[in-house]
């Protein structure tokens, strides 16, 4: 069954633009249909910087509509309104004051694909945020829908808004489909971030295999959990039914709603639960300190975060993976992540130095990485 391939690109004219969108769009245009769609033949429609909300709407509407898989590449920059604080993706003539009615929502997007069949339908995005909207996403998941899977990145405001940002994390992206094949979207989307390198650990990494409960966003998919033996008492506010089994649900739920110590609380009662029933370098307790290290992230607390994903790549180690595995590798790259999103100079003193010591044994995919953080070490050494 051929594929749909729906490519948008838009940002808005003027000094509000952050990101040279349009710019990935010849990129694309160079590969082939089927393999942009990963299908024998595919249907391809291209969007450059449109200006209504309503044109690309109705666009997304028949390509949703359409049978067979869908694969949606996206690059842009979002932006909140001032009345209901959503992120929108900024259009041409999108402006802060009229976000509302120039931009598109961007749960018109997730409402739009949510009736798809889970496995068929695939987000490629390469967004930009303003320092507004990059808080807002700092603690808040960017929701596309249960039965997507999600891949890209969400760059944080340039330094400097003389020159735009290049939508590098696409571009690679096309880059790697125009030797004519489409490898695994979990590959690509791995081999598009190794390309970015050190440019984009200050992202949000969107990494979801979607069809499944994972943890909130899908930021870092992985398998249901089920412990063994007696289930944890689940904290006031979170209800689920317990036969059912898998808590990510309610976890995600209460990230949604904005109860993160209940969401943390629960994911430490199973991460307990596990250690005690298969020990503390398992692979299920393991899960859920992974699963607490995300929930860090959303709460806004990087140091957290940080410090859990270290200890999380830690263990791996010291179980014998070894340092180029992709458990470890990508520990160790969130770790990274989040250590860039901390903003107190001790707290990233004494992290960094357990970071450099981690990545001069776990280098990772993308180059320089171990160069990134002793830079960044010795200028936080300069800030007394």
């Amino acid at each position: 069954m051929p594929g749909t391939v729906l490519l948008l690109a838009a940002s808005p004219a003027g000094k509000g633009c952050l990101v040279d969108a349009a710019s990935v769009l010849p990129v694309l245009a160079a590969v082939a249909p089927g393999v942009l769609s990963g299908t024998d033949t595919a249907n391809v429609v291209e969007l450059a910087d449109p200006l209504e909300p309503q044109a690309v709407l109705t666009r997304l509407r028949a390509a949703a509509a359409a049978p067979g898989p869908l694969t949606v590449f996206v690059t842009g920059q979002l932006q909140l309104d001032r009345r209901q604080r959503l992120p929108h993706l900024a259009l041409a003539r999108t402006t802060p004051s009229t976000v509302r009615y120039t931009g598109l929502p961007w749960h018109w997007v997730r409402e739009e694909l949510r009736l798809r069949a889970a496995g068929s339908t695939t987000l490629l995005l390469d967004l930009h945020a303003d320092a507004e909207t990059w808080d807002w996403l700092r603690s808040r998941p960017l929701d596309c829908g249960r039965n997507v899977a999600v891949y890209g990145r969400v760059a944080p405001p340039p330094p400097s808004r003389r020159a735009l940002a290049v939508p590098s994390y696409m571009k690679a992206v096309a880059t790697i489909l125009r030797s004519g094949w489409r490898p695994p979207v979990p590959q690509l989307h791995e081999q598009a971030l190794a390309r970015v390198g050190v440019e984009g650990y200050a992202d949000l990494v969107l990494a979801s295999g979607g069809g499944v409960a994972g943890v909130p966003g899908g930021f870092a998919p992985r398998p249901p959990y089920r412990p063994e033996g007696p289930r944890p008492q689940t904290p006031d506010g979170l209800k689920r039914n317990t036969e059912a089994g898998d808590p990510h649900a309610a976890i995600s739920a209460a990230v949604q709603s904005g109860r993160h110590p209940d969401a943390d609380a629960l994911a430490a009662r199973h991460e307990q639960a596990a250690v005690e029933a298969h020990g503390a370098g398992s692979q299920e307790a393991l899960h859920w300190s992974e699963v607490r290290a995300d929930l860090a992230m959303f709460a806004g607390d990087p140091v957290r975060s940080c410090r859990t994903w270290l200890g999380v790549a830690a263990a791996r180690l010291a179980a014998g993976q070894a340092a180029d595995a992709p458990a470890v590798e990508a520990a160790v790259d969130r770790a990274h992540h989040q250590w860039g999103q901390v903003r107190d100079a001790v707290a990233a003193r004494e992290l960094g130095a357990s970071l450099a010591d981690l990545r001069s044994r776990v280098p990772g995919r993308r180059e320089g990485a171990l160069d990134h953080v002793r830079r960044q070490l010795r200028q936080l050494q300069t800030q007394g």
